[in-house]
């Protein structure tokens, strides 16, 4: 019965995914043939996106790049603020809430203060209105904009899950890719993202393959790596110290608003007692109903030590009902994300970047002896 169910969806998403297909295709090919045209800027753009539906591990690579660029130079990031319920360009500082500007943006906020985090829809008048907000700008990061053509960026970096490549996936809705695979072409780099630890050369030297790369790319090869978990109410005292973490088996409520939340709960499950796993869609906003379920599954635990767990863009979220117990908001915390490259490509990857805004900040030497031809 159920594969006649998957017969049945297949049968009806077909003819969907030939128009919305033939719709992205035609799309691209405007751009290609300068029909709708791409803007190019005088200041350093890095664009970070993918053509698949569901988390890659986006934020986590901004983030390495913000925290690598940023020790030099000015940077900012630009998204469009994904379900966020404002309108137009939109500075985000630390206080901002998702509903303002988007979780994400808020979760690299107040991460890294000292940088410029935007949001626009329209990412040609943001980077517009970043330049005139901070002239001494010198870089900007595009969040999730693979597919927003209209900027052309000095360096396009594809991301691609590990465990759903794109060779193997289909044009949406027969599968998850918001583009053809073939699509990969403009960018600069691939990076293939959430690799296991024991992923071996030989592994990623078929995967390269498989990607069929151009001359002009690189691919490269990251892993998910869990930091020192952090409360997410730092002004209240924790009701545990992290070290205890390590040393007892607490029983733990996990939340999740994420695309794919398997990798996490098996990074847990090593260190909790799992007692509930709470999954919302990806973006999901927490409403009264859903807090009034958790705090009831968390007191109804009967366990002298037991936390609450949750993601780190859920965190953000979580920190808008101020009205929550002092009890449940010092019980509360998450393990922040990071990105490692595998077989030493850091030092490669980390020094092209810094070379290319060296190289064509507005204010270089060889940026403007490129401008004078």
């Amino acid at each position: 019965m159920v594969q006649k169910l998957n017969l049945f969806a297949k049968f009806i998403a077909f003819p969907i995914a030939i128009i919305y297909g033939v719709i992205v295709w035609f799309r691209n090919l405007l751009f290609d043939f300068n029909i709708l045209r791409s803007r190019e800027f005088d200041i350093p753009v890095i664009s970070v996106g993918n053509i698949t539906v569901g988390g890659t591990g986006k934020t986590p690579h901004v983030e390495y790049l913000v925290e690598l660029l940023g020790a030099e130079f000015e940077v900012a990031t630009l998204s469009r603020g994904y379900k966020r319920k404002t309108i137009g360009f939109r500075l985000v500082n630390p206080e901002s809430t998702p509903v303002e500007a988007g979780d994400e943006p808020c979760q690299i906020k107040r991460k890294f203060e000292n940088i410029t985090v935007a949001v626009d829809a329209i990412r040609v008048r943001g980077i517009e209105k970043l330049q005139q907000l901070n002239p001494l700008l010198k870089v900007v990061i595009l969040d999730d904009a693979y597919q927003h053509r209209y900027v052309k960026p000095g360096i396009n970096i594809l991301l691609v899950d590990y465990n759903r490549p794109i060779y193997e996936d289909q044009i949406i809705p027969l599968g998850r890719l918001r583009e053809f695979a073939g699509d990969r072409d403009r960018a600069d780099y691939i990076i293939v993202t959430k690799c296991p630890d024991t992923i071996k050369p030989i592994d990623q030297r078929l995967i390269e393959k498989r990607l069929k790369l151009y001359a002009y790319q690189t691919v490269l090869f990251t892993k998910m790596v869990y930091k020192e978990p952090k409360p997410v109410f730092p002004a209240l005292k924790p009701a545990f110290t992290i070290d205890s973490f390590e040393k007892d088996k607490f029983a733990a409520v996990v939340v999740t608003a994420v695309a794919t939340n398997t990798s996490y709960i098996e990074f847990l499950e090593k260190k909790f007692n799992i007692i509930k796993v709470l999954a919302y869609p990806d973006h999901y906003m927490f409403k009264a109903t859903d807090i009034h379920n958790l705090i009831e599954i968390y007191c109804n635990i009967d366990h002298p030590k037991k936390v609450i767990i949750t993601t780190e863009k859920d965190a953000v979220r979580f920190t808008t009902f101020e009205n929550l117990e002092d009890e449940v908001k010092s019980a509360m915390y998450y393990y922040p994300i990071g990105v490692e490259f595998l077989h030493g490509a850091e030092k490669m990857f980390n020094q092209e970047m810094i070379s290319y805004v060296r190289n064509n900040k507005p204010d270089s030497l060889l940026h403007l002896s490129k401008n004078k031809k």
